[in-house]
Parts: C-alpha cells; sequence; structure tokens
C-alpha cells in the first residue's frame, strides 16, 4: 500500500470512530458529536473552500452543527451557504454579528433559521471598573439595537468575549444583561469562549454557576496552566486545563452546544478541525475514566499525524 493509499485510509477510519453512533447516554453528554459544530473557518481557512465545499468537508468530519464567521466579501453567497449547510445536514447555530447588518437579516428571513447572533465588545477600549453603572448603561443601549435585530428574526443576541477587557469579563457581560432583562429586553446572553478567557483556573466553577442561567454557547479550546494569561488557539486535548473547565461545564448539566474552532491559517481547516476532534475524543474519555484515554495527545503529535490527502480544489 502506497502512501497516500495508507494516509487515506488512516483518516477515513478515524472519521468512522468519530461519527458511528453512541450510545443514547453517552448522547446526552455535552461534549458529545450530536453537539459539536465549528467556528473560525471562513476567513481563516488558506484552501479558501467554497460553500459547498465547506458543508461537504463538515460532513465528512461529521461535524453537524455550525456558526458562521463571515466578511464582507462573503455577503453575495448568504444563500448559498445556507442552502449548502441545509443539504448537507448541518445547522447553522451562530452568526458573526459585529454591526447592524440587513443583509444578514434579510438572509435568515427568506430562509427561515434563527441562529444566536454573536456580538463582540466595543470597538474602542475603555478604562472602566469592573461592574460601572455608567458603563453597564452604556454598553446595555449598545447592545439594544442588536437584540431588536436578533428579535426581527426569531433569534438571540450571544455576547461574545473578545476585543475589548472590560467587555470580556462575564461577571460585566451578565449586569449588562441584567440591566436589558429590567428594560424588558429578555433575549441576550453569552457566548463563552475559552481562548479569549483570562481569569484564574481556581475561581472558574464559581464564575461558571454565575454565567450558567445567561450562557447560550461554548467554544473550547486548548488552555494553558496559567489561565490568567492571554491564550493562543490551540488543539482542544493538548494543554494543561481544558480539562478540568470541561469537567466544570460537564457537572454543571448545562446542555447549550458546544464549538470547536479553527481559526489557524496557516493549515487546512479540514486537518484543523480534524485534529480538535481527536483531542476532543481523548478528552471525552478521561472525563469518563481518568487515565482512560492513554497518552496525553501533543500538539506536535497531532501535526505530524496523516488525516488523509489535502483536499483538491
Amino acid at each position: 500500500m502506497n502512501v497516500h493509499a495508507a494516509s487515506l485510509r488512516l483518516v477515513l477510519v478515524t472519521l468512522a470512530v468519530l461519527t458511528m453512533p453512541e450510545p443514547a447516554a453517552a448522547e446526552q453528554d455535552v461534549f458529545a458529536s450530536a453537539n459539536i459544530g465549528a467556528w473560525c473557518i471562513v476567513p481563516f481557512d488558506p484552501v479558501h473552500r467554497g460553500p459547498e465545499e465547506r458543508a461537504a468537508m463538515l460532513q465528512r468530519l461529521g461535524i453537524v452543527n455550525f456558526a458562521y464567521d463571515w466578511r464582507d466579501e462573503n455577503i453575495p453567497t448568504f444563500d448559498a451557504e445556507i442552502e449548502a449547510m441545509a443539504r448537507h445536514g448541518i445547522t447553522i447555530t451562530g452568526w458573526w454579528y459585529p454591526q447592524h447588518s440587513q443583509p444578514v437579516l434579510d438572509a435568515l428571513k427568506r430562509h427561515g433559521i434563527h441562529p444566536q447572533l454573536w456580538v463582540c465588545g466595543a470597538r474602542v477600549p475603555g478604562t472602566d471598573a469592573p461592574g460601572d453603572p455608567a458603563r453597564v448603561a452604556r454598553e446595555a443601549a449598545r447592545i439594544l439595537p442588536y437584540a431588536r435585530d436578533a428579535r426581527a428574526v426569531g433569534s438571540s443576541v450571544a455576547l461574545y468575549n473578545h476585543r475589548e477587557p472590560w467587555c470580556e469579563d462575564q461577571d460585566n457581560q451578565i449586569a449588562v444583561i441584567e440591566q436589558l432583562r429590567k428594560d424588558g429586553v429578555d433575549n441576550v446572553g453569552i457566548v463563552f469562549n475559552f481562548h479569549h478567557w483570562r481569569g484564574d483556573l481556581a475561581g472558574f466553577a464559581a464564575l461558571f454557576k454565575r454565567m450558567q442561567p445567561y450562557l447560550l454557547a461554548v467554544n473550547l479550546n486548548g488552555m494553558p496552566a496559567d489561565t490568567r494569561s492571554y491564550p493562543s488557539v490551540r488543539f482542544i486535548g493538548t494543554d494543561a486545563s481544558e480539562l478540568t473547565m470541561m469537567q466544570v461545564i460537564r457537572q454543571s448539566g448545562w446542555s447549550g452546544p458546544v464549538g470547536i474552532l479553527h481559526e489557524r491559517p496557516s493549515l487546512d481547516a479540514e486537518q484543523s478541525l480534524a485534529h480538535s476532534l481527536s483531542g476532543l475524543a481523548w478528552l471525552r474519555k478521561e472525563l469518563t475514566a481518568p487515565g482512560s484515554g492513554g497518552p496525553k495527545p501533543t500538539e506536535e503529535a497531532l501535526l505530524a499525524a496523516p488525516v488523509g490527502p489535502p483536499t483538491a480544489h
């Protein structure tokens, strides 16, 4: 068997194992394959896949949910994106929403889909104190038009911890959401991203408990031993702290959608997602029975492992 054929056989066997039906009890797991989506693909994939190619890739990987991270050049293909995902049995659970965008709202209305609109922090960094009432009021006023946009398409806003430190703090996000609720706005929550969190691991369980009533989605990432330092994008399962954080999430009983991200522009998105799926498979074993997953994955080992021939486009 030549190297090309052996490599292809390995990826097919790996994906068959990752996507085979799981026992009913296992499917209740928040980290089960049926609850996993892909994120941060479109602007970061050096292969530059189009909608159909992207949807086919996700289907090959057994990924059934998708959060759409788009740029202006993707606006003409919004309909094609939605239609391709539907053809391949993939649900669009989140949609990046950096500002009011009528083309987004129009596309969602045309197709009758209701993904969460993911809205990040303010564009201009501030120096406001945590929980500052004036800043809370300003942020609530900033988010209100997004909440109205989401309401118009039967959806919710998920505050995305990125861009500006005050808005990356979950307690500040909670304060904003509570202010909006006082004003009668009840369709705003939180999407929590491991890769933009800079908190103390020892306090994560308490933070998650505070955040849980507002939590709409979680995106995973490898997390360093010192979670107070800004993490880089790494394959899940290869770092020191994500196992502990995921244990907290599983034990909480929270059951919303979970994402794995690409955001590695030097690496084919299919390979990147496949490596994180391998890390996730190891993590799930360790969460169920510590020590049962075998050797801990490493970035180097995953990158060296064959995952099939490059996809031709």
